[in-house]
């Protein structure tokens, strides 16, 4: 599901407008094109928008202008500048006026696409790296890692002996594993801690910009540079500097990278002089940077640079004792943000037991999004199996101990019985629409709400299954 729905765009070209519109709409956004920045921002104040998409020249007021004062009034708006007279230092003066990312004329649609794709990867990257920090054991330290299996404790090791050295240390490791809470897990048990960790998605800031953001730059290094600014080597300086996505950095960037770490010193953009700086650098990669490398997307010496400590961080199907610590941990951050009246004490066992059986390919992010549905769909103290995503019920094999017809809590078939899991999902399945049709007096809308499925979803399966929507009220 997208993070953004409501997109501006700000043009006068009609041709612009009308193509944008159809693609973002195809695209499942909801679109409003307007032809100059005064209509804009009448349009910012009227509506709640999540990305203004401009033309730099337009009549009355100017693209870059647009992006200040929609920016200064919306400071979570995402930004995008379009200009059919492009330069970098046009793209420069776009990011430094807020924009998040600069498309230069004529472009491809898709490229409009990428850009905001991008813009909310990054945005869920912010969010899962506050929420891994929470998947801390409550009364664990700051910064410690919840979870007892061995493949996690070996990685922990590692990282209690490479921590206090000064070591370049390369995460590897697949999405939602929390690669940024190992990283700051070396910062903290390092002479570092008292001094900044600053985390950077390579991957999520524009080709042409990353050096100004890695190194900073001088007054005056383009139009509208005004003032200096300290790039993110120098707001770590003294602390530790996350690259998330390393692999992503252009070939330019890398080496302006393996200078720093060969020499210590940065030059920011548009300096003749050079500073020295003491960063510890981190980095983390889903891609394999050795391919990289032979395919010359990646250099060879700045891949040896980083790749001095390999960490890897086992995914959650690797380490699934862990998965019920991680578990409570995220019910009971739920139970305080989704403010219930009746904290979800717990997992059944039956759900216990689909959470351990299920594979998790999306890791820790995609188990914290199953816990927030489940607490936000249990009408009891404890969690159920019909409170989870389907898909883990369809990871589930057979066993000695299934959920037997009507789901309740406890309720389970013992060795010797019928062990067919369809059969069981099945009844469990009519179970609950029974069940959701009796407490609302057999309207379907709102059962259908309760199940948490489509209200076309529900008349079929009523459909299937037999139910009388009217006999089920009667007994509610």
């Amino acid at each position: 599901m997208s993070l953004f729905r409501n997109v501006l765009v700000a043009d006068d070209e009609p041709s612009i407008r009308h193509i944008l519109t159809l693609v973002l709409t195809d695209r499942g956004y909801d679109v409003r094109a307007v032809a100059d920045g005064d209509e804009a921002l009448r349009e910012l104040a009227a509506r709640d928008y999540d990305v203004l998409i401009s033309d730099v020249r337009m009549p009355r007021k100017d693209g870059l202008t647009l992006v200040r004062e929609a920016l200064a009034a919306r400071p979570g708006l995402i930004a995008v500048v379009m200009s059919a007279y492009g330069s970098q230092e046009q793209a420069l003066e776009a990011v430094s006026a807020g924009a998040f990312d600069y498309v230069q004329k004529p472009f491809k649609p898709e490229e409009i696409v990428f850009v905001l794709r991008k813009a909310e990867e990054r945005e869920r990257l912010l969010r899962e790296n506050r929420r891994l920090k929470e998947a801390s054991h409550p009364s664990a330290p700051e910064g410690h890692i919840l979870g007892g299996s061995a493949p996690l404790q070996a990685v922990l090791r590692q990282v209690a002996r490479v921590a206090p050295a000064d070591t370049t240390v390369l995460i590897s490791g697949e999405s939602g594993t929390g690669k940024e809470l190992v990283a700051r897990e070396l910062h903290t048990r390092s002479r570092r801690a008292a001094m900044p960790f600053v985390a950077v998605n390579c991957g999520a800031i524009p080709a042409g910009l990353i050096e100004s953001e890695l190194f900073g730059h001088a007054r005056g290094a383009f139009t509208d540079a005004r003032t200096a600014k300290r790039g993110l080597f120098a707001e770590a300086d003294g602390g530790t500097l996350f690259l998330d996505e390393v692999g992503e950095l252009p070939l330019s960037a890398q080496v302006k990278l393996l200078r720093v770490l060969q020499e210590g010193e940065i030059r920011p953009v548009g300096e003749n002089r050079v500073e020295k700086v003491d960063v510890r650098v981190v980095a983390a990669t889903l891609r394999d940077l050795a391919k990289l490398v032979e395919k010359g997307e990646f250099r060879e010496d700045l891949y040896y640079r980083l790749n001095v400590v390999n960490l890897r961080v086992p995914p959650l199907r690797e380490r699934r004792e862990d998965v019920p610590l991680l578990a409570r941990a995220f019910i009971h951050r739920f139970n305080r943000e989704l403010n219930r009246e009746s904290p979800v004490q717990g997992l059944s066992p039956e759900a216990e037991a689909l959470l351990l059986a299920y594979a998790w390919p999306g890791n820790v992010r995609e188990l914290e999004n199953a816990m927030e549905r489940a607490v936000l769909l249990a009408d009891g103290t404890f969690i159920l199996p019909a409170n989870l995503p389907d898909k883990l019920w369809a990871a589930s094999p057979p066993g000695p101990t299934t959920v037997a017809p009507g789901g309740g809590q406890g309720a389970v078939l013992q060795d010797g019985g019928d062990l067919s899991l369809k059969r069981a999902i099945r009844e469990l399945e009519e179970s609950y629409i029974r069940a959701a049709l009796r407490r609302t007096k057999g309207n379907r809308t709102r059962a259908a709400e309760l199940l948490d499925i489509s209200h076309r979803a529900l008349l079929y399966k009523i459909k299937e299954y037999g139910v009388d929507p009217d006999a089920e009220a009667e007994r509610g």
